[in-house]
């Protein structure tokens, strides 16, 4: 219970406990970030690791500070979620037959890949891109694109455009907004709001399906 408060106090109080890190390890910092991002991105039994909120927070402290370049952290940031990416595919195109082969392991579902593939098939590359926005999906998705065997050559290319949306749209919110006294006085809120839109499309998608199929049904 106590390390979920804390992950908990980390999320909320992300930019207090950003300016903290900065202040103890100056230009390490950059390395901190990369390593946050790519390890939310590249593994994908982390998932819980802050991702909108931390280029929010990010952004937010490189305006306020001065001790942040964004023309380092936005370009050093986009490397980390190519890298995390591709290295999350490859291990899912490793287990990938693993997967088909069993009924489940650690908490995928031969039959969770199998819908993921047609989802794939379904709405093609812009799904890669969508999940690039979405808590945990954004972790899952490139592990599942391997295992389900999605084309490498058009999985990078969504991929990187991903990227290249996803890390300098958030950051530059921040940078432009974050040090809003608004913003500052209300910065748990802030972060609920950005987790809330980041999952609104996921949870649409199952409201939606949940429809149809209740439509279909009667």
């Amino acid at each position: 219970m106590e390390i979920i408060t804390q992950i908990l106090d980390f999320f909320l109080h992300l930019d207090k406990h950003l300016a903290d890190i900065i202040n103890e390890y100056g230009t390490l910092t950059y390395l901190i970030l990369f390593l946050i991002v790519f390890t939310e991105t590249g593994l994908v039994v982390m998932p819980l690791l802050p991702g909108d909120s931390l280029l929010f927070a990010t952004g937010a402290l490189a305006a306020s500070t001065g001790a942040l370049d964004p023309w380092i952290v936005i370009p050093l940031l986009i490397v980390a979620a190519l890298l995390g990416d591709n290295v999350n595919y490859f291990v899912g195109r490793f287990l990938g037959d693993t997967i088909k082969k069993r009924e489940r392991i650690l908490f995928f579902k031969r039959e969770y890949l199998e819908q993921t593939e047609e989802f794939y098939t379904k709405h093609g590359g812009k799904t890669v891109i969508m999940a690039r926005f979405i808590p945990i999906v954004r972790t899952i998705a490139p592990f599942v694109a391997g295992a389900g065997s999605m084309n490498y050559s058009r999985y990078i290319v969504f991929c990187v455009i991903g990227a290249f949306l996803w890390v300098p749209s958030l950051t530059m919110l921040g940078y432009f907004f974050g040090n809003m006294p608004i913003v500052k006085k209300n910065f748990e809120l802030v972060i609920f709001g950005i987790i809330g839109l980041s999952v609104l499309p996921m949870v649409w998608q199952f409201v939606k399906a949940k429809f149809l199929t209740k439509k279909a049904e009667g």
